[in-house]
Formats: C-alpha cells, sequence, structure tokens
C-alpha cells in the first residue's frame, strides 16, 4: 500500500457518506444542511499545500457542496454526474494524471467505477460492503467523521511530506 501511495497526485472523494456522514439534513423551505468535519477539511487544506490536486465528484447536486468545495479551494468540482466515470475520465485528462497516481475515497455502489480503474481504492468504515470488498484500504474512522484526513496523513506520510508544522506554516 505504501508504494502505491507513494505515487499519489491527486485525491478524488465523493461527498456524501465521506466528506459528510451521509445524512442530508432539510428545514421546511427545502434548505439543505451538511455537517463536515473541520479536521477533513484541514486535511485537505495540508494535501494542497504539498502540491497534491483535489477533486470531488458527487452524484448529487447540492449548492452547499460547492460553498464548502470553495471554502477548501478545491480544484475540481463534479456534482450531480451519474454515472461517476465520466467525471473522472475528464479530471484526469484535465489534471494529466494516470489511474495509478489517483486516490479515490467512496462509500457506495456509485463509487465502484471509479474505484476500479483509480490506484488506491478508499472506503470509509460505513462503507457498503461492495465498496468495502474491492477497496484497497478501509479507514478507522466513518465518513463525516475524519475519515479524510485519515487517508490524507496516510498519503502525505507514504510521501515524507506529513510534519504536524504543517499547521504553523
Amino acid at each position: 500500500m505504501k508504494n502505491a501511495l507513494k505515487k499519489i497526485k491527486c485525491l478524488a472523494m465523493d461527498v456524501d457518506g465521506v466528506l459528510t456522514d451521509g445524512r442530508i439534513i432539510m428545514d421546511s423551505h427545502g434548505v439543505e444542511t451538511k455537517n463536515f468535519d473541520v479536521q477533513d477539511g484541514f486535511g485537505i487544506v495540508f494535501l494542497k499545500k504539498c502540491g497534491l490536486k483535489t477533486a470531488i465528484i458527487s452524484a448529487r447536486e447540492s449548492g452547499v457542496v460547492a460553498h464548502r468545495a470553495k471554502d477548501l479551494k478545491i480544484d475540481k468540482v463534479y456534482v450531480g454526474v451519474y454515472p461517476k466515470l465520466s467525471a473522472y475520465e475528464d479530471m484526469i485528462k484535465e489534471f494529466k494524471v494516470l489511474d495509478e497516481e489517483v486516490c479515490f475515497i467512496g462509500d457506495d455502489v456509485a463509487d465502484l467505477g471509479i474505484m476500479r480503474r483509480c490506484g488506491v481504492a478508499v472506503a470509509v468504515a460505513n462503507a457498503v460492503f461492495e465498496v468495502k470488498h474491492i477497496a484497497g484500504y478501509v479507514t478507522v474512522r466513518h465518513g463525516g467523521h475524519g475519515a479524510v484526513r485519515e487517508v490524507v496523513e496516510l498519503i502525505l506520510q507514504a510521501q515524507g511530506l506529513w510534519s504536524p508544522q504543517l499547521y504553523e506554516n
């Protein structure tokens, strides 16, 4: 696994169930809210600081996701795309990366196509069986509760880039 993580140049991820706990909260006016984990956000900031690309590939369209992605300066955001594989193919062309240079984090069957193609397929702890079954790594943490940060640290550690001093600069 460490050798595969050394090659990673891009982290792509689903949103619902990965960056969030999978719950979609709507008020009586249809206004949607989501809970994001601040440690996941810091992890994405660290990853970008180290020069890696980031992308969101989500089947659901959501204004909340667009705001969070802008806040984190995610390089490419695909929302409302299904099947997701076409967005993935667009992303690898735009970023000029190979499949083996992409790590993708998913949680549900809509993610299987990408997970079969990318270099490092990661399932969050709360993923469905089919996703866990093909993943090269299953996180200890659940989606929306630090799973993305866990993966970021693994990537940066494998590449010799992880340091607590990332906080200081």
